[in-house]
């Protein structure tokens, strides 16, 4: 994997425009870049390889989707032995609605981004799926009443 100190100007450049827009055609992004197309492709399938581009993705509104609500939920295994961890991670991963699981320092094990239609549609997801996770001693959930700011695009520095 490449280091993202290796990246020159131009490769980075690449990236911003990509995370921008990644359905610019190939001409349109060379051109937005200065570079030739040739060039241009050869750059964007080495940042494929090397896993710096990892993926194209469409963003779907989230709300119109019909999940309006995100719920953030800290959870505590009973024990932090690494095949319980393994345990936990492998099922949660199942749960559609569970958007993003970190590993967390601190006071919780977990922090997970849940999406849900409302409290009711939570309160399933949390009775039928989250308490019964492998492990699972506590879970605490936090409503978010209004998302401030969500990007899709990490800073690229010069």
């Amino acid at each position: 994997m490449q280091d993202y100190d290796q990246l020159d100007r131009t490769d980075r450049r690449l990236l911003h425009e990509l995370q921008q827009n990644a359905k610019l055609t190939n001409n349109v992004l060379a051109e937005r870049i200065s570079l030739s197309e040739s060039a241009c492709l050869r750059r964007v399938r080495r940042l494929e390889e090397t896993g710096m581009l990892c993926g194209y993705v469409a963003l779907v509104d989230q709300s119109k989707a019909g999940y309006p609500d995100n719920v953030f939920v800290t959870i505590t295994l009973e024990s932090q032995q690494q095949a319980d961890m393994a345990a936990f991670e492998r099922e949660v991963k199942k749960l559609p609605e569970v958007m993003e699981c970190h590993m967390m320092s601190g006071e919780s094990d977990y922090l997970l981004r849940v999406i849900v239609r409302d409290a009711r549609d939570y309160e399933r997801i949390h009775s039928r799926f989250l308490t019964r996770l492998p492990g699972v001693d506590r879970v605490h959930s936090s409503f978010a009443l209004r998302t401030v700011l969500k990007r899709t695009e990490l800073p690229i520095r010069s």
